[in-house]
């Protein structure tokens, strides 16, 4: 632990509310990544509040034993996650890995998880509804499905009702993953 933590620490430990926000301003994007894998399961949000509350009330307690360093940001870690592990406990719901194998300029977009999660939904559909509804993502909007469907070599119809069986299944694996969508019709 450098001095300039160790005199932040006792600055919190102390009561000082100046101190402990600047501690946050350094861990809450660390803390908050920490609870990713929760994020479908839990209200991470509520579980972070909670843990920010735990901690600022045991900080004068709070040394580094072991010299590791960091112990404030570490003891939140542990709260955070145990909390968010009890309520996944008394809900009964199943909490996904992190994804494994995200590119490096993936992980600054704003939800690596889902973007993941639905790339791997894309790839369980069948082939055809699949092709379809790649083939409409690909053009951004910025082509008539006809052309689309022209382009893979299906009918109108048939590309139409391809997106439609792609939409439903994907909406049902994102479900059972613990990812609902709101539907867009009233």
């Amino acid at each position: 632990m450098s001095d300039g933590d160790a005199a932040e620490l006792a600055q919190i430990a102390r009561g000082d509310q100046l101190a402990f926000t600047r501690w946050l301003a350094r861990s809450e994007l660390r803390l908050r990544a920490s609870l990713r894998s929760f994020a479908t399961t839990v209200d991470v949000e509520a579980i972070l509040q909670e843990t920010l509350l735990r901690v600022w009330q045991v900080a004068p307690k709070v040394t580094d034993r072991d010299g590791d360093g960091d112990p404030l940001f570490r003891l939140a870690l542990r709260v955070a996650r145990n909390l968010a592990i009890d309520e996944v406990r008394r809900t009964g719901r199943a909490v996904l890995p992190e994804p494994q194998g995200l590119p490096e300029d993936a992980r600054h977009l704003p939800d690596p998880w889902l973007r993941a999660l639905v790339e791997r939904c894309l790839a369980e559909l069948p082939r055809q509804p699949r092709r379809a509804i790649q083939q409409r993502i690909a053009s951004a909007g910025g082509a008539a499905d006809a052309s689309l469907a022209e382009e893979i070599g299906m009918r109108l119809n048939t590309f139409l009702q391809n997106v439609g069986r792609a939409r439903s299944l994907l909406a049902k694996c994102l479900s059972r993953s613990g990812v609902h969508l709101e539907s867009e019709r009233p």
